[in-house]
């Protein structure tokens, strides 16, 4: 009781602010971290811990995740270190998945739902040779219009996070639907992380927020929602980031586990 009070009061401000770069400085368990914010692109260390807690809990002795708009490279980076020291913590195997064009922003619709105010095609080219020497065996980087390498690449587990930092409506509409692949298994909740989306220049009537609407509206066996509850417990539930974090529920996969729980009782 008295750590738990303890460790209650380290949460409170101003104490936080110098607990976080303490955690981060020390070897401390990555579940810590990724409670404190103490790391490197918080949302991916959240979300990759996610994913292998829950493939986990559901009997997957691996687990892929996945970002989505490369760019230079240090985001897919920092997935395959946040990958590494998960998989010490959980015992988890995790495969790591980058894809990006690898030229920068394509052309897009043309229109306001890409937002042109604040992107243009050809935004955020990638040097490919650079990155690949940077990239271990755990990690696989596709070069490819999203539309195309999201709906044939092979995945060694079942997806369990994914990071879409892809900035138009219409490369994350087509991202999206790696989701609704039947070849392609998900685990029950599937973390989504959404760059961006919290900036003032958003609206739901176009980019990554449009994208997830019609999602929607189109599909019957997963329905992506804002992450409830993603602030509870945690040392700064005010972060930016946790606003943009969203589930993938594979209502599919939840309602076969009510069948095959059903067909147990009846035996």
């Amino acid at each position: 009781m008295l750590a738990r009070g303890a460790l209650a009061i380290l949460k409170e401000p101003p104490l936080r602010r110098f607990v976080k770069p303490i955690l981060r400085a020390l070897p401390v368990a990555i579940s810590l971290k990724a409670l404190w914010d103490a790391a490197d692109r918080p949302p991916y260390l959240f979300g990759v811990l996610h994913a292998a807690e829950r493939a986990k809990r559901e009997g997957h002795p691996a687990v892929s995740v996945i970002e989505f708009g490369v760019a230079e490279g240090y985001g897919l980076l920092a997935l395959q270190k946040h990958a590494a020291a998960v998989e010490r913590y959980t015992g988890v195997k995790i495969h790591v998945y980058g894809f990006d064009r690898g030229s920068g922003l394509p052309q897009g619709t043309g229109d306001y739902r890409d937002h042109p105010d604040v992107w243009k095609p050809g935004d955020y080219q990638m040097n490919e040779p650079w990155l690949r020497r940077q990239l271990g065996a755990r990690s696989t980087l596709t070069i490819g219009d999203v539309g195309a390498t999201a709906m044939t690449q092979a995945f060694a587990a079942p997806i369990g996070f994914a990071a879409l930092d892809l900035d138009f409506y219409s490369s994350t509409s087509a991202a999206l639907q790696i989701l609704l692949r039947e070849d392609v298994q998900l685990l029950h909740r599937v973390a989504l992380y959404f760059d961006d989306i919290d900036a003032a220049y958003n609206h739901r009537f176009a980019g990554a927020l449009l994208a997830i609407e019609e999602f929607n509206l189109d599909s019957k066996r997963v329905k992506i929602d804002q992450w409830r509850g993603v602030q509870s417990g945690r040392p700064f539930p005010d972060a930016d980031w946790l606003r943009s974090m969203y589930l993938a529920h594979n209502l599919a996969a939840i309602s076969q586990v009510t069948l095959t729980r059903s067909a147990a009782r009846m035996r």
